[in-house]
């Protein structure tokens, strides 16, 4: 690899948390790419994306308000061929499954290694698919696995149940994504007969259970 891998390549960063924001922007820049501008949520990467459209956009899957995945999915629905490089501190295997899904063009765990880091924007910014090494293999099976219950549920019932478990209501969850608290009220509903679960405590359960929360 050269001194400067990502000589030419313009980024657009997002992730909620300022420090990590300028580590990654050290680190980027270092290795030669122009760091055009910096997100801390989801509503302004997109915008950023909008306005500068980099060569890629390298984007926390936690951030508060809509989140990484509905960022994501809101993202590609306007600009249909963006690059998008989706970091996680979750180790579970139902985010980066739903992030490729959803049009992700690489996926890496944010305890990578920096190099790891610079490897992976490269390939993304290419337009090249980039799985984390170290999910590959375990990702793969997972796509044959009947397991895990969080897999039956569609992308929206997996955002309101993520929030649910968290211990949000109704409202707290209708707010943050512009929905209408019936609407989660009906999404709540079918995760409940989906994952077989009859109170808010049994949902934290299992999503403890699939690596979605931190105990």
């Amino acid at each position: 690899m050269s001194h400067s891998p990502l000589a030419g390549m313009r980024l657009v960063i997002a992730d909620d948390h300022a420090v990590v924001r300028m580590g990654f922007r050290l680190l980027l820049e270092g290795a030669g790419a122009t760091v055009l501008a910096e997100a801390e949520n989801g509503e302004q990467a997109i915008a950023l994306f909008s306005e500068h459209l980099p060569d890629a956009l390298v984007m926390d899957v936690s951030m508060p308000g809509q989140g990484g995945l509905a960022t994501l999915e809101r993202l590609i629905a306007h600009h249909r061929g963006a690059r998008v490089l989706m970091l996680s501190a979750h180790d579970d295997m139902q985010i980066p499954a739903r992030a490729l899904k959803g049009g992700a063009t690489g996926y890496l765990c944010k305890r990578a290694r920096p190099d790891e880091l610079v490897r992976a924007v490269a390939c993304v910014a290419r337009g090249e698919r980039y799985i984390d090494p170290e999910l590959a293999p375990r990702l793969a099976l997972a796509q044959f696995s009947d397991s895990d219950p969080v897999a039956q549920l569609s992308d929206k019932e997996f955002t309101v149940f993520k929030q649910l478990a968290l211990g949000r209501s109704v409202a707290e969850v209708a707010d943050t994504h512009h929905l209408a608290p019936s609407t989660v009220g009906t999404h709540l509903y079918r995760i409940k007969q989906k994952l077989n679960a009859s109170n808010a405590a049994e949902l934290a359960l299992i999503a403890v259970r699939s690596g979605l929360i931190e105990v």
